[in-house]
């Protein structure tokens, strides 16, 4: 979706949980949609998807088959002559955004927005961690309050990281009275007015 300003700020791709879609209900089409308003080109991509009972462990080898997705997003706004571009990543696509960054680094983007990162399931450790230490561009790791356990408890970890890159205007943020999915009344909202202060002060 186009910026509805007349100036825009420049492009977010968006990448979805596991499970859902690039137009999923809950939290990726009001983000998409709300960024728009707040001046930026929105790109929300379709991630690979594995059966409803898949879990965390069994999207690990598919990780890599998001990278050329990524790629044709970037290309699809460098075609438009867009270069200020920021990636957005909820749960498992924030999974797969690390493992891009960690194999192509972030030189392609001018800033990253990680959404409940650190999701996995039960009794199952995160394979890769997080490159967070290692990026140069700035990071928003922004959590639900209530959000998944694993989430919640390396928050202070995934903090540490970032400040260890050093990016002044990294930044880690709670969402009050919302969950992993942001269902709960006014939720997704906080959320998007959260990130669009962060990237428009980029």
């Amino acid at each position: 979706m186009e910026s509805e300003t007349d100036k825009p700020k420049g492009g977010v791709i968006i990448l979805h949980n596991r499970g859902q879609h690039a137009n999923w209900d809950d939290t990726i089409k009001p983000l998409r949609t709300g960024l728009t308003e707040k001046g930026w080109h929105t790109l929300s991509v379709q991630m690979p998807v594995l059966g409803k009972e898949a879990k965390y462990y069994d999207y690990v080898p598919i990780f890599p088959y998001s990278y050329e997705r990524i790629d044709a997003a970037l290309d699809f706004y460098k075609e438009k002559g867009i270069t200020n571009i920021v990636l957005i990543a909820h749960g498992c696509g924030a999974h797969m955004a690390m493992g891009y960054i960690e194999k192509y680094s972030d030189n392609k983007f001018k800033g990253f927005v990680g959404i409940g990162m650190g999701a996995t399931d039960y009794k199952q450790k995160l394979v890769n961690g997080f490159p967070l230490y290692k990026m140069t561009v700035p990071i928003l790791d922004i959590f639900a309050e209530q959000d998944f356990a694993g989430v919640r408890k390396m928050a202070k970890y995934r903090d540490g990281l970032i400040k260890q890159a050093g990016n002044k205007k990294s930044a880690q943020v709670i969402i009050e009275n919302a969950d992993h999915y942001y269902k709960s009344e006014g939720a997704v909202k906080r959320l998007t007015d959260k990130v669009a202060i962060w990237l428009n002060a980029l």
